[in-house]
């Protein structure tokens, strides 16, 4: 994710995907964990017979004979499933990445606690879907995320429709919703898919979540004149975010995040700012994109007027999940992090 094109000759949903773009939404490193059953509610989901129905964030109604089984999904969604005991034969998206260190294949971050060896990888990069692969795997059922209308993210523009019409399908927004509406959606789709919302690592998960909410709106309260920016880095452009156009930010903000509100372009999620103009908005706090596609602040020591920046002089840039995995025992961290953050920081701004 950063593009080798412009921004401006990329769609919205392409700019999501080549992550330069993506100022879409917050958030901080997830929680890492196991990668057997630690990061999972119950290890594996009860067995459900009988017909299934879920109606999805499209108002679309699924219904079929038996509860699916051969469930293929959206990275961040499937790990999402997973921290509910929900197991999937096959993802699409940013699974894996290569360990600069070792040259050595890695789990990406959005595969959370989700083992990356045990499921079919159909398409690691933006554009890619291996159909051929995708009916091996006999697909009961495909879920993925939506940031756009009716559009299943990270389904190639040119086969999305193809795709949609091989198996049924389940969207869930990551846009136009609110963090704690996102997360009550995926833990209703995984209980109707055998999930156990009453196990006691999902219940002690939702408890976290709920603490950290008090705990991030405490701090923003103590500390309102902590002002925070949402960014992003290609090497070409800047992107600042604003925050009420994602689930994620859009509840902090909520929760009182006194974020800088940058001048969107026409599609309304972020401002492109050329590097010679990236002190434009002052801010106390960067948080910034920490997936593998973009350019990660360690790398940005050649851009001269990134390290003039009073938040990078003080040391106070933190990472940020911009596409959240929404299970609670994921996002409870994210504001955890957040909390301490704006807690710890200097009035640099």
């Amino acid at each position: 994710m950063p593009s080798n094109a412009r921004a401006t000759h990329l769609t919205r949903r392409g700019l999501l995907a080549t992550g330069g773009a993506l100022g879409l939404g917050a958030a901080l490193v997830a929680c890492g964990g196991g990668k057997d059953d630690k990061g999972s509610a119950s290890g594996k989901a009860a067995e459900k017979a009988g017909p299934w129905k879920f109606t999805d964030d499209r108002n679309k109604a699924v219904e079929l004979k038996a509860t699916p089984k051969n469930i293929v999904a959206f990275i961040g969604t499937a790990a999402a499933l997973h921290d509910y005991g929900i197991e999937v034969k096959g993802v699409f998206g940013p699974t894996t990445v290569k360990d600069p260190k070792t040259g050595k294949e890695k789990a990406d971050i959005q595969a959370g606690d989700l083992d990356v060896t045990k499921v079919k990888n159909l398409g690691n990069v933006w554009g890619t879907f291996n159909i051929e692969e995708y009916l091996k795997l006999e697909p009961e059922l495909l879920v993925s995320a939506m940031w756009d209308k009716d559009v299943l993210w990270y389904l190639p523009p040119q086969s999305h429709d193809k795709i949609v019409k091989l198996a049924p399908t389940v969207a869930l927004w990551a846009a136009n919703t609110t963090m704690p509406k996102a997360l009550a959606r995926h833990a209703e789709l995984a209980e109707s898919l055998g999930a156990d919302l009453k196990d006691k690592k999902t219940v002690a998960a939702k408890a976290r979540f709920e603490k950290a909410a008090g705990q991030l709106r405490a701090a923003a309260k103590s500390r309102p004149e902590i002002r925070v920016m949402i960014g992003s880095a290609s090497a070409e452009l800047f992107y600042v975010s604003l925050a009420k156009m994602s689930a994620d930010t859009a509840y902090f903000e909520e929760l009182g995040v006194n974020f800088v509100k940058p001048k969107v372009n026409a599609q309304g999620y972020f401002e492109e700012l050329s590097w010679e103009n990236l002190d434009k908005y002052p801010a106390d706090i960067i948080m910034m994109d920490n997936r593998s596609q973009a350019i990660q602040p360690a790398d940005l020591k050649s851009k001269p007027t990134w390290a003039q920046l009073p938040a990078v002089k003080a040391g106070q840039v933190v990472p940020r999940f911009t596409e959240p995995i929404y299970s609670y025992d994921k996002c409870a961290v994210l504001l955890e992090d957040l909390a301490k953050a704006i807690e710890n920081a200097k009035k640099v701004a």
